[in-house]
């Protein structure tokens, strides 16, 4: 629990009974207990509201495909244009990428595009 282990808790709770003391800890208990009820209830509320809006079929959702993190431009680039492997085959996309970089023969100055940099 948020990175806490059980020995940092009771050492949070041994110096919560010496700096409040034993009168006024009863109502700091009472009132963190108040305060995590709350908290359960909004969470509560919220789930429900997505679950309401989203409609039905909310549980049958794979959250982990919707993230983010896991997308790779450069893979969906390549599975687009692999598609149909019948239209696009790879000797052609080999052609193709003959022409776009010309050779350079040896002694030979390489294009400089002072735009580029």
């Amino acid at each position: 629990m948020f990175g806490l282990s059980s020995e940092k808790i009771l050492i949070l709770l041994v110096l919560a009974v010496f700096i409040l003391g034993p009168d006024r800890l009863p109502q700091y208990a009472k009132s963190f207990a108040q305060f995590i009820k709350k908290l359960r209830r909004i969470a509560n509320s919220a789930q429900a509201q997505m679950k309401d809006e989203l409609g039905e079929g909310f549980e049958d959702v794979d959250w982990r495909k919707l993230d983010p993190r896991q997308y790779d431009p450069r893979r969906i680039i390549r599975e687009a244009l692999l598609e149909d492997e019948s239209a696009v085959k790879y000797s052609e996309l080999n052609q193709v990428k003959a022409k776009a970089q010309p050779n350079i023969k040896p002694g030979e100055v390489p294009p400089y595009d002072i735009e580029a940099t």
